[in-house]
């Protein structure tokens, strides 16, 4: 069984940089072609896809937040990271690591984290 679980502070301060890990098992995050992705979840809105980082180590990014976000990767501890700099309280949300892979030309995020809170909050 895949299993990714994330791990970090629920607590970040204006103005910082949120920084959050998820570690896999299950599965290797170095092989399969599998994009490794973060998602969130705002307080009353929808599900915003933030990034990923491919199996080759190749990360994309969304748009909006591309020029905030940073995901990197330890191969050896098994685990992916992001990295959301200058935070502001409309960051706060439910933050999800996932596996992503393009099936029948569709990219699909099949194996997912409980997800973790994380509060923006002075």
């Amino acid at each position: 069984q895949v299993q990714l679980q994330e791990s970090g502070p629920g607590l970040v301060k204006p103005s910082q940089t949120l920084s959050l890990t998820c570690t896999v098992s299950g599965a290797s995050i170095t092989t399969d072609y599998d994009y490794w992705s973060w998602i969130r979840q705002p307080p009353g809105k929808g599900l915003e896809w933030m990034g990923a980082i491919h199996s080759s180590g190749n990360t994309v990014y969304s748009p909006s937040l591309e020029s905030r976000t940073s995901i990197s990767r330890d191969t050896s501890k098994n685990q992916f990271t992001l990295q959301l700099s200058s935070v502001t309280p409309e960051d706060t949300a439910v933050y999800y690591c996932a596996r992503g892979r393009t099936y029948t030309g569709t990219y699909c995020l099949d194996f997912w984290g409980q997800g973790t809170q994380v509060t923006v909050s002075s």
